[in-house]
């Protein structure tokens, strides 16, 4: 028994690398990188986006405190004109000492315009560049109506347009009396110089944009400059709602005015007016492709190499399964009839035993030898023999059709047929359909018969496959010695004395 166990171990294959599993595995392995690839890819879009914010959020904010602080200190000449303008003292002065005293603390930087102030019927009379200032009336203009119509309106900013021969944001105050009247009107301006100087020396790329909005929409300045777009009110613009209601933000969107559609960020000064800066996309996510291009290449390439690598071995293991079965054929099939060798009816003899041991199946035997063969072949020859045997393999392959049946050479004339699982009836059947039909094509000088002996068994401990081989072979002399061309089963007696 031992013997036996050691045998069916060492004809167990070793187990072969399957090419469609290697291709699975090599599909799978490129699937998971370039999931990985991409999340990766993913993070770093999410950070240029990240930083792209920020960066602008930086840039509002800086933007909004410098204009906060040029039009607060402005603001403070305006409101200190506005107190001192209606003080008793001063309406007894000379006009050079009542201009002095209101322009003393008047904001003289050179992008900021003259001080003027309207009485209440619109007319100029004071301006803070000359002690003599040319008649106007600017009864009609939007700010004096303002003021005028709206006793609690604080510093109101204007349209943008041409004043005083410049293109200026105009910045005024009311003035009222002590008791609440309306006495004029305090105007300034901040001229377009100090918005293109602010923005100029900004690093913008070409479709970079900055806007500054009034509360009501109306573009005040934009960079890139087009005097076009400047004063015109853009509120009803897809997207411009919210960016004019919510003190900061940020939202992508098509540009009013040219169609990109780019980040914006945003943020509300203290004075009503919103900065805008809007960044294209393509910009903000240039350095990112050129790096998703990069690493795309690179990994198009891995896979192809991947790919490539993987086909040829699954090739290569193909052809190599192939010629190991062909080997393995050879190995185990006997070269003349196509059956199974001896080497391999004893390999599949020890499995099916143990099997049916463990399982408790019957497991039958068939030992078929030719008759007269011997004679046969010397009377026509080797060749004609070797055609006997082929024809009585094929019979016996034609008889034999279950994927667990092993029919074999056993040597010379004789061969073997194991048949797990049938008990010694059904395979008496099997006997008797290979013995009649070798007998219907044995004609002329081709006529020959076989013999059969026929064991069966359920397999014990306290047996081996060589007790039902030699049970069957027995049963074969048997067959022989009573004439020939017939089947026999091996009895019970014949089991026990080969036992």
């Amino acid at each position: 028994m031992q013997r036996n166990d050691t045998e069916s171990r060492t004809d167990i294959k070793p187990r072969r690398i399957s090419p469609r599993a290697l291709v699975a595995f090599c599909v799978l392995t490129l699937l998971a990188f370039s999931g990985v690839c991409a999340s990766v890819l993913l993070d770093m879009r999410r950070g240029e986006e990240e930083l792209a914010r920020r960066t602008m959020e930086n840039l509002v904010s800086t933007i909004d405190a410098d204009i906060s602080r040029n039009i607060e200190l402005y603001d403070l000449s305006l409101r200190n004109v506005a107190t001192n303008f209606v003080e008793p003292e001063v309406k007894s002065v000379s006009k050079p000492l009542l201009s002095l005293i209101l322009f003393d603390h008047a904001a003289t930087a050179r992008h900021f315009g003259a001080i003027q102030v309207f009485d209440a019927g619109g007319n100029l009379v004071l301006d803070s560049s000359t002690l003599t200032p040319k008649p106007e009336n600017h009864a009609g203009e939007d700010y004096f109506e303002v003021h005028r119509n709206d006793p609690d309106r604080g510093l109101f900013i204007s349209r943008p347009g041409l004043h005083l021969g410049n293109y200026s944001l105009v910045l005024s105050r009311r003035i009222s009396g002590k008791d609440g009247s309306f006495v004029g009107v305090v105007v300034g301006s901040l001229r377009f110089s100090y918005f293109h100087d602010l923005f100029g020396r900004l690093q913008l790329q070409p479709d970079d944009t900055i806007t500054v909005f009034r509360r009501d929409g109306v573009v005040i300045m934009r960079t890139p400059f087009d005097l076009d777009i400047v004063g015109k009110s853009m509120g009803e613009a897809p997207g411009m709602r919210r960016t004019l209601d919510e003190p900061s933000g940020a939202a992508s969107r098509a540009s009013a005015v040219d169609g990109i559609v780019r980040l914006f960020v945003w943020h509300r000064t203290d004075h009503g007016l919103v900065v805008v800066a809007g960044k294209s996309w393509d910009t903000i996510l240039n350095l990112w492709r050129r790096e998703a291009l990069r690493i795309g290449a690179t990994m198009l390439g891995l896979i192809v190499l991947v790919v490539g690598a993987t086909l040829f071995l699954a090739r290569e293991i193909n052809r190599r399964a192939l010629a190991e079965d062909r080997l393995e054929q050879l190995a185990t099939t006997d070269a003349l009839t196509q059956l199974r060798n001896r080497r391999k009816f004893d390999t599949v003899m020890s499995q099916e035993w143990h099997r049916a041991m463990r399982q408790s199946d019957p497991l039958a035997l068939l030992m078929i030898d030719a008759d007269h063969f011997k004679a046969f072949n010397d009377m026509f020859g080797h060749q004609a023999g070797d055609q006997v045997l082929v024809r009585i393999a094929a019979t016996i392959r034609g008889s034999v059709r279950r994927s667990a049946d092993c029919a074999a050479r056993y040597g010379g004339e004789e061969f073997a047929v194991l048949l797990p699982g049938l008990s010694v009836e059904t395979a008496s059947l099997v006997a008797e359909k290979i013995r009649s039909d070798v007998e219907e094509l044995s004609a002329e000088k081709w006529a020959t018969t076989v013999s059969i002996g026929i064991a069966a068994v359920v397999p014990s401990t306290a047996m081996s496959p060589a007790h039902l081989i030699e049970a069957a072979d027995k049963a074969l002399y048997e067959a022989k010695s009573r004439g020939r061309n017939q089947s026999f089963v091996a009895g019970v007696g014949h089991l026990s004395l080969v036992a």
